[in-house]
């Protein structure tokens, strides 16, 4: 077997307008090591990941990268009018090309078997059909596309023909079928349904060569991830640690607090040499006469007095000025989920009743009631009508049968996809104008915690697909309306915002109805569940 080359990358500087999003980033991935990326949105995941493929060049700093490296983006590669079958071609096309190669040389040998050149060349290239699998290839494609429940669909159907889920998926079907030497994937479970996920995670274990994902998915962190580099700020820039997210967060809660510690101790170190400079250094001996012995050297003892003052102001002013140019720059505070209040309602009451609603082909639920302030989690595969009936409920699809709701219900909606109509306008901008300057007034966005105040005054176009997701959910949260339905909420949110929102969702008022793959949500929100196709 050949041996299957690292991913270097040295010192990765790249900026953005007047923002530096990578900062002397370095990252040495040997084969074997699975590395995730941990990070809030807009520290840099998604940018290096983007380096590290070559998609992005660096402003400085060097990446060494295998020729055969495989980049699975936030967004599916390919145009709505390719089929099924023309990805998975390309999926194969390496494989099917050592074959025939393979083949090609074999046949040169058997004219010419003492032919050198010819016996190398087929080494090479045995090494590498090898290496990639080549000969079970097509086997595998159907393992994964059944794996990642997509074996039933007709490879002669289109891009634009499928969810966007299904999109996603069939996107990483692709990357797991070619087992490219470095494998670099952004958020890799965000359309997966548990036993999709649990199949990915098995699939990208086995792989021999390097793996660095970007993603929030704690489960999916622990079950695959050898190494975990954390991009938040940090005092000595980005840090990497051992193991997986478990082990992370436990490495991350004691970084956090020596962080903590020696912030708070330079400061109150600053405060005493501030002190000593302008006050302490000049108190040598403060109110004491001089003594009878001393009267005729009094002046002489006072010059002694006088530079000892001196002295001692110069040091004081020294290390204050070398501790200020190099201090420890302040931890930050983590951002909160501070939820406006929910309508509020009789919980007995109910404000949607639904019976036999279909949307034919998408979704069937057979009687559907919900109260003034139920919790509600739809759970099922992938395909089966989640996002469809969220969709029904916020009256933006047609469908047949039954569905009362109750005279004018405000109903919100959160969907998959984050898109605003002028994308150069800022996200505080947007904000406003969307909920009004009186609610604005009442609840800044800056006050929701969902974003960094550095980019509340960003365009929408230079936030991350996270950020504008947050935003979409501040819009909703500050002018909450008494139906709320959130279609898979966590996704592209820290684990730390992750369980913010879980904490809201449990404690405020109003009607909530949750779409969610979520395993960690789906495990600690306490709420009713919808399992589709299915019943209450």
């Amino acid at each position: 077997m050949s041996v299957r080359p690292a991913l270097l990358a040295h010192d990765l500087v790249r900026v953005r307008g007047s923002r530096r999003v990578l900062d002397g980033v370095s990252l040495t991935a040997a084969p074997g090591h699975r590395i995730g990326l941990i990070g809030d949105n807009g520290t840099g995941k998604t940018t290096l990941l983007r380096v590290l493929a070559g998609v992005d060049e660096p402003d400085s700093g060097v990446v060494t990268r295998p020729p055969d490296l495989g980049f699975l983006h936030q967004e599916t590669p390919f145009t709505p009018s390719v089929t099924i079958a023309a990805v998975l071609d390309d999926a194969l096309r390496e494989a099917r090309a050592d074959l025939a190669e393979l083949d090609r040389v074999a046949a040169a040998l058997a004219e010419s078997p003492d032919h050198d050149l010819l016996l190398a060349a087929y080494g090479a290239v045995l090494e590498r059909a090898q290496d990639h699998d080549a000969w079970d290839a097509d086997r595998h494609a159907q393992t994964v596309l059944d794996g990642l429940g997509l074996g039933g669909l007709p490879h002669d159907r289109t891009l634009g023909a499928l969810s966007g889920g299904q999109r996603g998926r069939l996107a990483l079907a692709a990357m797991l079928i070619r087992r490219p030497s470095a494998l670099l994937l952004d958020e890799p479970t965000n359309h997966l349904d548990d036993a999709a996920a649990a199949f990915c995670e098995e699939q990208l274990r086995a792989m021999p060569g390097v793996v660095v994902v970007a993603s929030h998915d704690r489960a999916f962190l622990d079950a695959v991830c050898t190494d975990v580099i954390d991009l938040d700020p940090a005092v000595e820039g980005p840090i990497r640690f051992g193991g997986g997210y478990t082990a992370y967060v436990t490495a991350k809660r004691a970084e956090a607090q020596r962080w903590r510690r020696r912030y708070d101790e330079e400061q109150a170190l600053l405060v005493d040499l501030r002190e000593a400079a302008a006050v302490t250094a000049h108190q040598v001996a403060p109110g004491r006469a001089p003594r009878d012995s001393e009267k005729m050297g009094y002046g002489h003892t006072a010059g002694r007095v006088q530079n000892q003052i001196s002295r001692r102001v110069r040091d004081a002013t020294r290390r204050l000025e070398t501790i200020e140019r190099d201090q420890i720059p302040a931890p930050p505070e983590p951002l909160r989920f501070h939820a406006a209040t929910l309508a509020t309602g009789d919980s007995d009451e109910a404000i949607v009743r639904a019976d036999r609603l279909e949307v034919p082909g998408r979704l069937e639920v057979a009687q559907l009631e919900i109260a003034a302030r139920d919790r509600l989690l739809v759970t099922g595969p992938n395909g089966v009508g989640k996002s469809t009936l969220l969709a029904v409920l916020a009256g933006q699809l047609t469908y047949s049968g039954a569905l009362w709701r109750r005279a004018g219900l405000r109903v919100g909606l959160l969907g998959q996809d984050s898109v605003f109509t002028d994308a150069r306008r800022t996200a505080r901008h947007i904000f406003d104008t969307t909920v009004g300057a009186r609610r604005a007034e009442m609840v800044p966005l800056s006050s929701l915690g969902l974003l960094a105040s550095t980019d509340l005054d960003r365009p929408v176009a230079e936030l991350s697909v996270g950020q504008r997701r947050r935003l979409a959910l501040a819009v909703l949260v500050a002018d909450p309306p008494e139906l709320l339905l959130l279609d898979e909420p966590t996704n592209h949110l820290s684990p730390t915002l992750c369980d913010e929102l879980e904490d809201a969702l449990n404690t405020g008022p109003g009607a909530i109805v949750v779409a969610s793959h979520d395993r960690h949500l789906r495990t600690h929100w306490q709420a009713r569940h919808l399992s589709l196709p299915g019943q209450l």
